[in-house]
């Protein structure tokens, strides 16, 4: 009997496949079940851990994989695969090391209920370590950029949406770190965005990975951006009805959950 190894672009096209198998059952759990962490955080789920230690520990792949794969990509002596990668690692170096920092500073003397579940980081990590393969193992290697005449056009247009995005996700989780810090137990977020929607970190989290799709232009990109909104966008609509449940007639009627007049 003899066995076949694979290849980088067997594991490649798998792993890609499988960042597209994960969306669909992904969305249709996260109907009914969400994620018990932040306004959902509930007992039974196992050993918990602090919420800045989680996100940095889970975030972390993102960082450090796309480092260590970079200089094995056929890539890695072009400037535009680092310009192409620039915005992720923008967007995780905040997400992975400045947003737990944020946490940990405005939540001192958090009680033990506050606690992440290990599990739901566990699973974090893992889907962070398959989707930092993808993406960076697509810039670094598989993308041609020597005959993709289009890159330019692309990168900006993608780059607006991107930029776009992240100024709200970063505006938003300062709007809602910053409630939290006051005291007091959960309050009504205000202002901008959130006249419009109960999540709109969410919203932009959504539009930078969109953005990211536009940018690269690959399966790889379509395929987080899938991910993203079939993650985020249930949670949106869990969060909003916590809101009206715990605010009642004292919340805005007129918000929607994540897409302003529509979801």
């Amino acid at each position: 009997m003899t066995f076949t190894m694979f290849s980088d672009q067997d594991l490649y096209h798998y792993s890609l496949l499988s960042l597209f198998l994960i969306g669909p059952p992904t969305f249709l759990a996260c109907q009914f079940l969400t994620a018990p962490y932040g306004k959902h955080r509930r007992s039974g789920w196992g050993p918990t851990i602090s919420p800045p230690l989680a996100w940095f520990l889970m975030e972390s792949p993102t960082l450090w994989l796309t480092l260590i794969l970079f200089p094995f990509g056929k890539n890695h002596n072009n400037p535009l695969s680092y310009i192409l990668i620039s915005p992720y690692l923008f967007h995780y170096t905040n997400r992975t090391i400045f947003y737990p920092l944020k946490l940990y500073f405005n939540s001192k003397g958090g009680s033990p209920a506050s606690g992440f579940p290990v599990s739901i980081a566990f699973l974090a990590f893992v889907f962070n370590l398959l989707n930092a393969y993808v993406q960076a193992r697509w810039v670094s290697h598989y993308a041609e950029y020597d005959s993709d005449e289009w890159f330019w056009v692309r990168f900006a247009g993608g780059m607006v949406v991107f930029a776009g995005g992240m100024a709200v996700n970063v505006w938003a989780d300062e709007v809602l770190v910053g409630l939290k810090s006051e005291g007091g137990g959960y309050k009504i977020p205000k202002g901008g965005l959130f006249e419009y929607v109960s999540c709109p970190n969410y919203l932009g989290e959504i539009v930078e990975w969109l953005g990211w799709a536009l940018m690269t232009g690959s399966w790889a990109g379509f395929g987080f951006f899938l991910y993203t909104f079939a993650n985020l966008a249930p949670r949106a609509r869990f969060n909003h009805e916590w809101y009206l449940q715990k605010f009642g007639e004292d919340y805005p009627r007129k918000r929607k959950a994540v897409i302003p007049f529509l979801y």
